[in-house]
Protein backbone atom coordinates (compact mmCIF):
# COMPACT_ATOMS: atom_id res chain seq x y z
CA UNK A 1 0.00 0.00 0.00
CA UNK A 2 1.15 3.69 -0.73
CA UNK A 3 2.24 5.92 1.91
CA UNK A 4 -0.19 8.13 0.84
CA UNK A 5 -3.45 5.75 0.85
CA UNK A 6 -1.88 4.48 4.27
CA UNK A 7 -1.98 7.27 5.65
CA UNK A 8 -5.33 8.23 4.80
CA UNK A 9 -6.83 4.95 5.77
CA UNK A 10 -5.16 5.22 9.30
CA UNK A 11 -7.09 8.46 10.02
CA UNK A 12 -10.21 7.93 11.70
CA UNK A 13 -12.48 10.85 13.52
CA UNK A 14 -12.30 11.27 17.33
CA UNK A 15 -12.30 13.30 20.11
CA UNK A 16 -11.13 15.51 22.02
CA UNK A 17 -7.71 14.77 24.05
CA UNK A 18 -8.15 10.81 23.13
CA UNK A 19 -4.83 10.46 22.19
CA UNK A 20 -1.20 9.12 23.45
CA UNK A 21 1.47 10.21 21.26
CA UNK A 22 2.26 12.98 18.30
CA UNK A 23 3.65 12.68 14.95
CA UNK A 24 5.75 15.75 14.08
CA UNK A 25 5.68 16.24 10.34
CA UNK A 26 8.66 17.79 8.84
CA UNK A 27 8.32 19.01 4.73
CA UNK A 28 11.30 19.41 3.04
CA UNK A 29 10.35 22.30 0.78
CA UNK A 30 11.80 21.19 -2.42
CA UNK A 31 10.41 17.98 -2.49
CA UNK A 32 6.99 19.07 -1.38
CA UNK A 33 6.79 21.68 -4.78
CA UNK A 34 8.06 19.19 -7.25
CA UNK A 35 5.27 17.35 -6.13
CA UNK A 36 2.35 19.88 -5.05
CA UNK A 37 3.41 22.31 -7.45
CA UNK A 38 2.88 25.93 -6.70
CA UNK A 39 -0.62 25.80 -6.19
CA UNK A 40 -0.38 24.94 -2.65
CA UNK A 41 2.85 27.18 -1.95
CA UNK A 42 3.19 30.12 -4.22
CA UNK A 43 5.69 31.71 -2.19
CA UNK A 44 7.25 29.47 -0.93
CA UNK A 45 7.93 27.58 -4.24
CA UNK A 46 8.79 30.64 -5.75
CA UNK A 47 12.39 30.44 -7.96
CA UNK A 48 14.98 31.78 -5.40
CA UNK A 49 13.04 31.07 -2.14
CA UNK A 50 15.65 29.00 -0.39
CA UNK A 51 12.69 27.34 1.71
CA UNK A 52 14.13 24.26 3.08
CA UNK A 53 12.65 22.47 5.96
CA UNK A 54 9.11 23.47 7.08
CA UNK A 55 6.21 22.70 9.64
CA UNK A 56 3.91 20.40 8.24
CA UNK A 57 2.02 19.74 10.78
CA UNK A 58 1.74 18.47 14.51
CA UNK A 59 -0.78 15.13 14.67
CA UNK A 60 -1.91 13.39 17.79
CA UNK A 61 -2.22 9.56 17.52
CA UNK A 62 -4.99 7.33 18.66
CA UNK A 63 -4.62 4.00 18.52
CA UNK A 64 -1.97 3.88 15.35
CA UNK A 65 -4.18 6.71 13.59
CA UNK A 66 -3.88 10.34 13.42
CA UNK A 67 -6.64 11.90 15.14
CA UNK A 68 -8.37 13.84 12.99
CA UNK A 69 -11.49 16.46 12.42
CA UNK A 70 -12.86 16.57 15.98
CA UNK A 71 -15.72 19.31 16.64
CA UNK A 72 -13.39 21.48 18.43
CA UNK A 73 -11.31 22.02 15.31
CA UNK A 74 -14.08 23.99 13.93
CA UNK A 75 -13.52 26.78 16.49
CA UNK A 76 -11.26 29.58 14.82
CA UNK A 77 -7.89 30.49 15.52
CA UNK A 78 -7.40 34.41 16.77
CA UNK A 79 -5.58 36.91 14.31
CA UNK A 80 -2.99 37.15 16.83
CA UNK A 81 -2.28 33.45 17.31
CA UNK A 82 -1.94 33.16 13.32
CA UNK A 83 0.81 35.92 13.24
CA UNK A 84 2.67 34.09 16.63
CA UNK A 85 2.75 30.68 14.18
CA UNK A 86 4.18 32.69 11.06
CA UNK A 87 7.23 31.43 11.81
CA UNK A 88 6.13 27.68 12.07
CA UNK A 89 3.77 27.60 8.92
CA UNK A 90 4.36 28.72 5.70
CA UNK A 91 1.00 30.32 5.49
CA UNK A 92 -1.83 31.22 7.37
CA UNK A 93 -4.10 28.79 5.29
CA UNK A 94 -2.26 26.25 5.99
CA UNK A 95 -1.82 26.79 9.91
CA UNK A 96 -5.77 26.86 9.94
CA UNK A 97 -6.45 23.68 8.20
CA UNK A 98 -3.71 21.77 10.17
CA UNK A 99 -5.57 23.08 13.45
CA UNK A 100 -9.09 22.07 11.95
CA UNK A 101 -7.76 18.98 10.86
CA UNK A 102 -5.58 17.60 13.70
CA UNK A 103 -5.03 20.57 16.21
CA UNK A 104 -8.51 20.48 17.75
CA UNK A 105 -7.94 16.78 18.30
CA UNK A 106 -5.77 18.05 21.45
CA UNK A 107 -7.80 19.60 23.83
CA UNK A 108 -5.59 22.58 23.42
CA UNK A 109 -6.98 26.50 23.14
CA UNK A 110 -5.61 27.05 19.56
CA UNK A 111 -2.44 29.19 21.44
CA UNK A 112 -1.54 25.98 23.66
CA UNK A 113 -1.55 24.05 20.55
CA UNK A 114 0.78 25.99 18.84
CA UNK A 115 3.07 26.07 21.75
CA UNK A 116 3.12 22.88 21.07
CA UNK A 117 4.28 22.85 17.74
CA UNK A 118 6.85 24.96 18.55
CA UNK A 119 7.92 22.78 21.52
CA UNK A 120 8.34 20.00 18.74
CA UNK A 121 9.80 21.93 16.28
CA UNK A 122 12.65 23.33 18.59
CA UNK A 123 12.81 19.33 19.65
CA UNK A 124 14.34 18.06 16.64
CA UNK A 125 17.90 18.86 15.25
CA UNK A 126 17.84 19.21 11.44
CA UNK A 127 21.58 17.33 10.26
CA UNK A 128 23.67 19.73 8.92
CA UNK A 129 24.49 18.48 5.29
CA UNK A 130 20.59 19.49 4.84
CA UNK A 131 21.28 23.03 5.70
CA UNK A 132 24.25 22.93 2.76
CA UNK A 133 22.80 21.09 -0.42
CA UNK A 134 23.21 22.62 -3.05
CA UNK A 135 22.46 19.78 -6.02
CA UNK A 136 19.76 16.60 -6.06
CA UNK A 137 21.18 13.71 -4.38
CA UNK A 138 19.90 10.24 -5.31
CA UNK A 139 19.90 8.33 -2.04
CA UNK A 140 18.35 5.41 0.32
CA UNK A 141 15.78 6.86 2.61
CA UNK A 142 17.50 4.76 5.15
CA UNK A 143 20.18 7.27 4.73
CA UNK A 144 17.83 10.13 5.43
CA UNK A 145 16.70 8.72 8.99
CA UNK A 146 20.44 7.56 9.49
CA UNK A 147 20.91 11.18 9.47
CA UNK A 148 18.20 12.18 11.37
CA UNK A 149 19.20 9.62 14.28
CA UNK A 150 22.77 10.51 14.43
CA UNK A 151 21.70 14.39 14.86
CA UNK A 152 18.86 13.32 17.34
CA UNK A 153 20.71 10.76 19.52
CA UNK A 154 17.54 9.32 21.42
CA UNK A 155 15.68 8.76 18.16
CA UNK A 156 16.08 5.50 17.21
CA UNK A 157 14.95 2.96 14.40
CA UNK A 158 11.18 2.71 14.55
CA UNK A 159 10.86 6.21 15.36
CA UNK A 160 10.63 8.12 12.20
CA UNK A 161 9.27 7.14 8.33
CA UNK A 162 9.77 9.02 5.47
CA UNK A 163 7.41 10.10 2.71
CA UNK A 164 8.27 9.84 -0.90
CA UNK A 165 5.40 9.93 -3.39
CA UNK A 166 6.80 9.81 -6.71
CA UNK A 167 10.24 8.69 -5.33
CA UNK A 168 10.89 12.21 -4.30
CA UNK A 169 12.01 13.49 -0.41
CA UNK A 170 8.86 14.84 0.17
CA UNK A 171 8.52 14.53 4.56
CA UNK A 172 9.92 13.38 7.50
CA UNK A 173 7.54 12.26 10.36
CA UNK A 174 8.64 11.43 13.78
CA UNK A 175 7.09 10.24 16.64
CA UNK A 176 7.35 11.97 19.85
CA UNK A 177 5.51 11.75 23.31
CA UNK A 178 2.26 13.35 24.49
CA UNK A 179 4.31 16.03 26.49
CA UNK A 180 6.55 16.28 23.69
CA UNK A 181 9.73 15.16 25.88
CA UNK A 182 10.89 12.61 24.19
CA UNK A 183 10.92 9.94 20.50
CA UNK A 184 8.49 7.41 21.31
CA UNK A 185 7.78 3.83 18.65
CA UNK A 186 5.28 4.16 15.70
CA UNK A 187 4.80 0.77 14.19
CA UNK A 188 1.91 1.90 12.73
CA UNK A 189 3.32 5.06 10.75
CA UNK A 190 6.57 3.11 10.13
CA UNK A 191 5.33 0.58 8.21
CA UNK A 192 3.89 2.71 6.01
CA UNK A 193 7.51 4.68 5.63
CA UNK A 194 8.99 4.89 1.60
CA UNK A 195 10.13 1.80 1.09
CA UNK A 196 11.66 2.85 -2.78
CA UNK A 197 15.20 1.88 -3.05
CA UNK A 198 16.47 5.22 -3.93
CA UNK A 199 14.99 8.46 -3.67
CA UNK A 200 15.26 12.29 -5.22
CA UNK A 201 16.40 14.48 -2.80
CA UNK A 202 15.92 18.25 -4.21
CA UNK A 203 17.80 20.80 -4.02
CA UNK A 204 16.30 24.27 -2.59
CA UNK A 205 16.00 27.08 -5.68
Amino acid sequence: MCFLLGLLLSQTPARAQAFDSYVFALSWSPGFCAVEGQDKGREQCASGSGVRFVVHGLWPQQGGGSAIDCPAGQRSIPRQTLDAGRDLFQSDGLARYQWRKHGGCTGLAPSAWLDDVRRAHAAVIVPAAFAHLQSELRVEPEDILRQFREANPRLRPGMAAIACPRNIFQEIRICMSRDLRDFVPCPQVVQQSCRARAISVRAPS
